[in-house]
């Protein structure tokens, strides 16, 4: 028992250890901080720091940016900024609804991931626009805010495509483009089935968050999403405790950073230095990148509001957020990946649902 538990740890810590190699070019991290980081910069000149988090959120749209040739590239992210900005208003529209939240949440997650899926969206896939929803929902608004919100999200969206034409103009020069490869044939149970699960995962995590009270729960879609999506239990495992082990040193991290002096300007830097650092360490080691990335979400969601008293219980409902949305994403995923599970389920879905074919 003790050789195989020895075995197992010494498995798990070279796991844990191993740094992927990446072609990522330096130019990438530096075009993803300039779309995060340009719209807080100006939103700090006007003094309107939260107009800049909107449209810096949006700017995230620039990390969906193919290696394909240039007019595939500019369509795929044109369509990327208008499902952003879709699911944002969404998202802040059901807010004024907050028994619909739940709901909401669970079908733009069903919707989204089917469009990804379909479409074969690389990473990071459904995330994103999942995770701009939940903010949406999760932040306070007047109803007459809603254009001016989605308004904002749109602007930084297209400041991100007009960075990656830029970007991609540099880089075509430098590196072919890869070929555009037809899209596989759309399978039921990926496409549909694996969608409506992910969803509803989602949609129970969100509802445990509302059992345990916890507030602004943007982050716990996001993190049963990052996990669910995982392409077997043990690529799961592995990024689940990736994800658990950087979040907590992450935490300790935004702690110390959060109690800062900050103002809108230093705010917007650190942003783009946490940007840069996440998209140049993700590829090679995705627990190291979530230690920045914790912080820079606490800052994305919440610098407009920040109280330099109240770091305690945010990081605190940081925390519970991402054990939730960790453990439920893990349970969904024993699901997805269980056959008997994935018959019995996978027929009723065709019973239930028009037009499936088997």
């Amino acid at each position: 028992m003790s050789l195989y538990l020895s075995a197992f740890l010494r498995r798990e810590w070279r796991h844990l250890i191993a740094i992927a190699p990446s072609d990522r070019p330096w130019q990438m991290p530096v075009a993803a901080a300039l779309s995060v980081g340009l719209p807080l910069l100006v939103g700090a000149y006007f003094g309107h720091m939260d107009y800049g988090l909107i449209s810096s959120l949006g700017g995230l749209v620039f990390l969906y940016t193919p290696e394909t040739p240039l007019h595939h590239r500019m369509i795929s992210l044109i369509a990327c900024a208008f499902a952003m900005s879709s699911c944002y208003a969404l998202g802040i529209i059901s807010h004024f609804l907050p028994v619909t939240v739940i709901l909401s949440l669970t079908f733009i997650a069903i919707v989204v991931t089917m469009l990804c899926r379909f479409y074969r969206v690389a990473s990071p896939g459904s995330a994103f626009f999942i995770m701009a929803a939940a903010i949406g929902a999760y932040s306070p608004s007047e109803i007459l805010e809603i254009p001016l919100k989605v308004g904002l999200m749109t602007l930084g969206s297209l400041l991100a495509c007009m960075i990656a034409f830029v970007y991609s103009l540099v880089m075509l020069r430098r590196r072919p483009a890869k070929p555009i490869e037809p899209l596989p044939p759309a399978t039921f149970d990926f496409v549909v089935f694996d969608s409506i699960i992910i969803g509803c995962c989602v949609g129970a995590a969100l509802f445990l968050a509302y059992l345990f009270q916890l507030e602004k729960a943007y982050w716990v879609p996001v993190s049963c999403l990052v996990i669910i999506q995982g392409t077997g239990l043990r690529a799961i495992w592995i990024k689940q405790f990736h994800r658990l082990l950087g979040t907590g040193i992450g935490l300790l991290a935004a702690w110390g950073l959060l109690s800062l002096p900050f103002n809108d300007w230093s705010i917007s830097f650190a942003m783009m230095a946490l940007s840069l650092i996440v998209e140049t360490t993700v590829v090679r080691h995705y627990g190291f990148a979530a230690i920045f990335i914790t912080p820079m979400t606490i800052l994305l969601a919440d610098a407009a509001a920040l109280d330099p008293n109240a770091v305690g219980p945010l990081i605190e409902a940081r925390f519970l957020d991402t054990v939730v949305g960790c453990l439920t994403g893990f349970a969904g995923s024993l699901c997805l990946h269980d056959p008997r599970f994935r018959a019995t389920a996978g027929a009723w879905v065709r019973r239930v649902l028009p037009g499936a074919r088997p």
